[in-house]
């Protein structure tokens, strides 16, 4: 189990873990951890937040660290499946093209002005959340957006045979990585409801909106789920729950 700790933290952040193999059995239960990676991100992400109430700096500082952040924990990986996506469904190819538009490295224009847009929209929102509360929700949606992900890494069809998403989809026990993730989700919203019912409840169905559409754009458009297209929907999730935390922050 630690050595599929590690495998998870190694994968999808940036944070500093020792060497594992990365072998078939190791990797069983690695998605299980995934939203942890979540949980880290939030309690960093809450320190700053405390941080610059305590240094009483700008609310314009405090929503630039708190959008920069999350890319710089995890490496972007997230961030990358959201540009190769934007592209990808910006072709308005054949389903076979756009999944090849998916493995190219290079972005398009599209991808970049919608990575644009997406920081500028996270950077309002963002420096809007002025309370540990409102902080503490957009936190916990860290965790909750990863166990979505992985719920759905699980339970639904991949569009290819390959791929990284795929082999840990292979690679996992998917009773266990089912039931963890529920787990993580119903916590992640427990505690959501719990620092604020109004605020936590707007982003819990801004959450529930963007996984539905995930489902649907995935299966329409690419016939199933990818790496890149998972990296898309946490992008937009976690947006999501933002901007519903910023809207109500008046009822935090």
């Amino acid at each position: 189990m630690f050595h599929a700790l590690v495998i998870a933290f190694s994968t999808y952040s940036r944070l500093p873990m020792p060497q594992v193999e990365w072998s078939r059995e190791n990797m069983r239960y690695a998605i299980c951890f995934f939203p942890l990676i979540g949980g880290a991100v939030g309690l960093i992400s809450l320190a700053w937040g405390w941080l610059c109430g305590l240094l009483e700096l700008s609310p314009l500082l405090r929503g630039a660290g708190l959008t920069v952040l999350p890319l710089l924990i995890t490496g972007g990986i997230h961030m990358d499946g959201f540009c190769d996506t934007v592209d990808a469904l910006s072709s308005h190819q054949s389903r076979e093209r756009k999944l090849e538009i998916l493995k190219d490295p290079h972005a398009g224009a599209f991808a970049i002005v919608s990575c644009g847009a997406w920081l500028v929209l996270y950077l309002g929102a963002a420096s809007q959340l002025s309370s540990l509360r409102s902080l503490g929700v957009t936190g916990l949606g860290f965790v909750l957006s990863r166990a979505l992900s992985g719920l759905a890494l699980a339970n639904w069809k991949g569009a290819r045979p390959s791929g990284m998403l795929q082999a840990f989809a292979d690679a996992s026990h998917r009773a266990v990585v089912t039931g963890t993730m529920v787990l993580f989700a119903l916590l992640a919203a427990a505690g959501m409801l719990w620092l604020s019912p109004v605020s936590g409840g707007a982003a819990l169905l801004a959450a529930a909106l963007c996984w539905g559409w995930y489902r649907h754009v995935s299966y329409r458009q690419f016939g199933g789920i990818t790496g890149d297209l998972a990296g898309w929907s946490l992008q937009l999730c976690e947006l999501a729950i933002a901007l519903a935390a910023a809207l109500t922050w008046r009822y935090v």
